[in-house]
């Protein structure tokens, strides 16, 4: 803007210089062509009286130079030129400064002289013998007037542009200086130029609403990066390229990334061919889903495109991925548990339609048919025992929210199971021990505690060795019971230790058979715990015996 004021003020005084110089050209050239024309006139008097008196002897004794003196007899006739020989001048009769002495007694007149080839004024005086006394003068041009006047000019040109630049350059920052220390942020305190307070107002008005907008538009990105940052889900918006325009702090977790991705291709931190596949489809209007694993996790993908009003093209795109692998384990669970239930039903069902056919054949001789029909009695025990244990999965499945919540004492559920399975302890000459605090009151469902209880010393007793022990071990603790049942059986391996709870597993199929075992205690135990808020704990070391702990609560739990 200076630059701008600065070249607009030199270009003004340059047109006003030039303007000024052609003014004064002109007004020095019509004031010295009057006081020519003064001059010459009062010459002209003087010459006429001295010729008066004098006559042509004066004249032929005047040596002029610049001046011209022409003496022309009342006919026109020339008498005397001191410039030309008046013998061979024309008659100047016609002259009109002549005629206008010969009829007014004096005459003037300017114009161009054939003998001089210049431009001449001309003074005429008529004399007291009827003749007529002219002088004459050249008169300089305009052109002439500026030629002179040129040199003197320049420089006066000169230094009025330097003085005018110097100006023009304080001036124009002078200008500019209050306008470019405006206080945009309080435009209507800048008084420097009152001519500006509509352009200011305007600004403070503009300055308003924008404060407004952006007002809204950072409590709209907070609630936005609120929700989005306490979603579960990951969410990350694209662009259409797939420039990473937002990504939430679960999509950054997952991903490993930061901030600072923002902006950068999403291929960076997901390279996969299946998840590009999908960006492409996303760009090009159509929605995908897909799974993906994250450190031995899976992960739905939704990859949405975002289409604007005015664009039929996706505008960008939106990928939501949320945890699906209780889902999938659900799903892998569901389809394990229908091939188990098939499984386990299948061998007793075969055995007892077996032994039925071959009683109804009569293929069994009396003597043995005792033996079938207990065979098909212990099948049959069997099934009921593995159907009451899949109803009972399902309540627990279900949350059990039908059975009531009560105190009792977890010693007394103890001591119960320890009669129950005094006989069998008995049989496979295990020696079984109950020791710890009575009565251990806790919170819980009697029938899911029974059911924890019984399940634990019944395994122990299973999976026994000859000779072998059960402790039962009940602790009470400031804010919980603890139970602890172990044994010095068997044992697990480690590596199957983490599977134990699933429905239908088995450390040893066949030995598991052979005892009468379903597959589903442990998974009984950890689902009822689950509804008891009790945590489950398992030691176990192969070849030397497994302990199972188990923390009830005092307290009624404040979802129960």
């Amino acid at each position: 803007m200076t630059k701008r004021i600065f070249k607009y003020t030199e270009l003004i005084i340059f047109v006003t210089l030039i303007s000024g110089f052609a003014a004064i050209l002109f007004i020095f050239y019509a004031y010295f062509g009057t006081v020519q024309d003064k001059q010459l006139k009062t010459e002209t008097a003087i010459t006429a009286q001295a010729v008066e008196e004098g006559g042509l002897d004066y004249l032929r004794g005047l040596k002029l130079e610049d001046t011209r003196v022409t003496l022309i007899a009342g006919d026109g006739t020339v008498l005397y030129d001191n410039e030309e020989d008046a013998s061979k001048m024309a008659n100047h009769a016609d002259r009109p400064e002549v005629k206008e002495a010969l009829e007014k007694g004096e005459g003037k007149s300017t114009r161009y002289s054939d003998t001089k080839t210049t431009a001449m004024i001309y003074s005429a005086l008529r004399l007291s013998d009827g003749s007529v006394l002219r002088v004459s003068e050249e008169r300089n041009t305009v052109l002439t007037v500026a030629l002179g006047m040129v040199l003197p000019m320049i420089w006066v040109f000169l230094i009025l542009l330097i003085i005018s630049w110097r100006i023009s350059l304080k001036m124009s920052r002078q200008i500019v200086e209050p306008l470019n220390g405006f206080d945009l942020d309080h435009p209507l305190d800048n008084q420097d130029y009152p001519e500006l307070a509509p352009f200011l107002q305007r600004i403070n008005n503009q300055q308003k609403e924008i404060r407004q907008q952006k007002e809204s538009l950072i409590r709209a990105e907070k609630d936005f990066v609120t929700v989005t940052d306490h979603m579960q889900e990951c969410l990350i918006l694209l662009s259409r390229k797939g420039k990473i325009i937002s990504i939430n702090n679960q999509a950054m977790k997952l991903l490993h990334a930061d901030e600072s991705c923002i902006g950068s291709d999403i291929l960076y931190l997901e390279r996969r061919v299946e998840f590009q596949r999908g960006l492409k489809k996303a760009a090009d209007g159509e929605h995908t889903e897909l799974i993906l694993e994250y450190a031995g996790r899976h992960y739905q993908a939704d990859i949405s495109p975002i289409f604007s009003e005015d664009l039929k093209a996706a505008a960008g795109m939106v990928v939501l991925m949320f945890d699906v692998t209780d889902r999938e384990n659900a799903e892998q669970m569901r389809r394990e548990f229908t091939s188990n239930v098939s499984h386990e039903l299948k061998t007793p069902l075969h055995t007892i339609s077996g032994c039925a056919e071959l009683l109804k054949s009569g293929g069994v001789r009396p003597e043995d048919s005792g033996k079938f029909v207990d065979l098909i009695f212990s099948q049959t025990q069997r099934m009921i025992t593995l159907v009451d244990d899949l109803l009972q999965i399902s309540h627990l499945d279900a949350g059990a929210a039908d059975m009531k919540w009560e105190q009792l004492s977890l010693m007394d559920v103890v001591k119960s199971a320890e009669n129950r399975l005094h006989g069998a302890a008995m049989t496979q000459n295990v020696q079984m021990t109950v020791s710890g605090s009575r009565p251990a009151l806790i919170w819980g469902i009697t029938r899911l505690v029974e059911s924890i209880v019984f399940n634990l010393m019944d395994n122990a007793l299973k999976y026994n060795r000859e000779n072998g022990r059960v402790d039962v071990t009940v602790t009470e603790e400031d804010k919980a019971v603890r139970l602890s049942v172990k044994d010095n059986g068997v044992g697990i391996p480690a590596e199957d230790v983490p599977r134990i709870f699933e429905r239908f597993y088995r450390v040893d199929k066949s030995h598991s058979r052979e005892i009468g075992g379903t597959g589903l205690g442990l998974s009984i135990v950890k689902n009822a715990a689950r509804i008891l808020h009790a945590d489950v704990d398992v030691k176990s070391e192969l070849g030397k015996g497994t302990e199972f702990i188990i923390v009830f609560p005092k307290t009624k739990p404040t979802e129960a």
